[in-house]
């Protein structure tokens, strides 16, 4: 298993070796290809996800068959529905490994039982839901007081792996425009670099 896992556990509650290769052993491992889904619409959500290796994606499909990816996760990153997981109903959302990834996953059953056998545990569960929130948080603020220009900005200031290793038309639609409004965007952005 990873070592950056250990670490993150470590961080996050103070576990003795022992407890943290206990939960650890816990996990399932999934390959994906590129392409192929972890969750789609309508199933539920019963795992939390800690990705490996790769890239996934989570994004909604409208009526009129348009993706609105909702973000991005690459290696070392935690993932869930937590609609689905927290109430139990079928989910809404498609969970896409846009890159060859490595999943491991943890059930929730599981997840449960460890919050009754030891408290510390609840505090895991805690801050996995605060991260979520601040996340979902910043997203709504960006879409409230920034231009597609600034959130695009931003997206390359702050996560430029989302840049580098994802295809235009996903991030496209992670900033709520059209493919062809981000490549002017980077063409503009192009020609004031070069000072044109």
């Amino acid at each position: 298993m990873p070592e950056v896992l250990h670490q993150q556990l470590r961080q996050m509650i103070r576990l003795s070796e022992a407890e943290i290769e206990s939960f650890i052993r816990l996990f399932t491992i999934r390959h994906l290809k590129k392409g192929e889904n972890l969750l789609i619409p309508g199933e539920i959500c019963r795992h939390l996800f800690f990705i490996r290796s790769g890239c996934i994606r989570y994004y909604y499909t409208s009526d009129n068959g348009e993706e609105h990816t909702g973000q991005f996760f690459f290696e070392n990153g935690w993932y869930t529905d937590f609609e689905s997981y927290l109430t139990g109903k079928p989910g809404t959302q498609t969970i896409e490994a846009i890159e060859a990834s490595v999943i491991m996953q943890l059930a929730k059953t599981d997840i449960d039982r460890l919050y009754d056998e030891n408290p510390l545990f609840e505090r895991f569960g805690r801050l996995m839901i605060e991260q979520g929130f601040l996340a979902v948080k910043r997203r709504n603020a960006s879409f409230l007081n920034e231009s597609p220009e600034e959130r695009y900005l931003e997206l390359m200031r702050t996560r430029p792996k989302v840049v580098e290793r994802v295809a235009l038309h996903h991030i496209a639609s992670y900033l709520g425009i059209k493919p062809e409004s981000l490549s002017r965007i980077r063409k503009r952005l192009q020609m004031q670099d070069s000072g044109s």
